[in-house]
């Protein structure tokens, strides 16, 4: 890592213990802050010895972290960057497994995030896209598979119904995911979120629009408090 960066006190109190008071270590948002700054974060977990994931990582700031950070993983689709050295102490498992739905191709980059994130904190996905109601056979020919789930990420913009159609079908609880997907009146996702909001299936949760790392971190909860 180049010694240039800058000192991570000047601009950030990191939160090292949070791992230790619920379970899952602190994650960094990356909009907002320089490549520098992230080098100087992900330089600080490692010298204490920790994991840690960054989200919503512009392709341009993984451009140019790429030289700069090693020992680190960039995934494109979810926007997420994570860390691959060794910690040491073990990162508390998940066990359970995590079902991530998506209604189409276009809901990708939230319903990675989820997935990417269920995984770095060290629990099991199953992967389930492009199986949105407007071909609702796709989602009817894996929901036996969707039913060995613990809990069950559903991902959709538009009007949003896929969650509600999955709740009616499954044992385990849904967490909503609306994403920003859809034309006009959708308004950047506002149409799904109230659409999921209001959801007459019973046990839905919903968290907010494109938001699959928070998504992912309740269905982490839920498993660790079974």
């Amino acid at each position: 890592m180049r010694s240039s960066t800058p000192d991570v006190a000047e601009f950030a109190r990191l939160d090292f213990d949070r791992d230790r008071r619920t379970g899952f270590g602190e994650t960094v948002y990356a909009p907002g802050k320089t490549p520098e700054q992230l080098v100087s974060i992900f330089a600080a977990f490692r010298r204490r010895g920790k994991a840690v994931l960054a989200t919503r990582v512009s392709p341009e700031q993984a451009e140019k972290l790429s030289p700069l950070l090693a020992e680190t993983s960039y995934d494109p689709v979810s926007r997420t960057i994570a860390s691959t050295w060794r910690t040491r102490r073990a990162r508390p498992r998940v066990m359970g497994k995590v079902a991530v739905l998506a209604a189409g191709t276009a809901d990708l980059p939230a319903a990675e995030e989820a997935a990417k994130t269920v995984e770095f904190f060290g629990g099991t996905v199953s992967r389930f896209y492009d199986v949105g109601i407007a071909g609702l056979h796709r989602l009817l020919s894996v929901v036996k598979d969707v039913r060995k789930a613990d809990v069950v990420i559903a991902a959709a913009g538009m009007e949003g119904a896929l969650p509600s159609v999955v709740a009616g079908l499954v044992p385990s609880p849904v967490i909503a995911l609306p994403t920003s997907v859809g034309y006009g009146c959708g308004a950047g996702g506002f149409a799904a979120v109230l659409s999921m909001l209001n959801s007459c299936a019973e046990g839905v949760t919903v968290v907010n629009i494109d938001n699959g790392f928070g998504a992912a971190i309740a269905a982490c909860r839920m498993l660790r408090a079974h």
